[in-house]
């Protein structure tokens, strides 16, 4: 009896490894929005890491997080590093490609709590009066995240965020196109 107990438990052990390693290797999670400005003044938020804290929500999560900035101020070879709090572990963002009111691509090293590497890329494109910015991030699943995806749902989860994110890069973005409208006045 304990023999056949201990066979049909290997046999569904066995069955859910398999049943995990069937999962897609690669995730993608994507989000869009119109922001109320210009290309330009977005693409100027989303391009200097030193303006993330004015809308990305994740600096929201950690007010103490420590902060580190290296390589130029904007564009390729900008970098941001960051250690906080178990919710925000610690990672490092570093700009790949930045194509002036178009694009900005960017690889997303995570170190705590789990190790990872993604990339998360920003799309602009003239809608109206604002500018449509779509937000993904994509990467590969390794057996441990692919095990993950059968209990949390990384597409909910990280786009709750993004759509946050979206919605107060709108609000940075209509204040930085008031402050330049007011500049231009003076």
């Amino acid at each position: 009896m304990a023999r056949q107990i201990s066979i049909a438990v290997l046999f569904l052990v066995v069955a859910a490894l398999g049943f995990v390693a069937t999962r897609p290797e690669r995730f993608r999670v994507e989000r869009s929005a119109v922001v109320g400005a210009p290309p330009d003044v977005v693409f100027a938020l989303i391009d200097d890491f030193h303006q993330w804290g004015r809308w990305s929500p994740w600096e929201k999560v950690d007010p103490d997080m420590q902060r580190t900035y290296a390589g130029p101020a904007a564009g390729p070879g900008a970098s941001y590093a960051w250690a906080g709090n178990r919710e925000i572990g610690s990672g490092r963002m570093t700009i790949l490609e930045s194509r002036p009111g178009e694009r900005v691509s960017i690889r997303l090293e995570f170190f705590e709590p789990m190790a990872a590497t993604n990339e998360a890329s920003f799309e602009l494109a003239p809608s109206g009066a604002g500018t449509r910015v779509t937000w993904s991030m994509e990467g590969r699943n390794g057996f441990l995240g692919k095990a993950i995806s059968l209990v949390m749902d990384m597409d909910a989860m990280v786009g709750t965020q993004f759509e946050r994110g979206l919605a107060d890069l709108d609000v940075a973005a209509r204040a930085e196109t008031q402050t330049l409208r007011q500049s231009a006045r003076r």
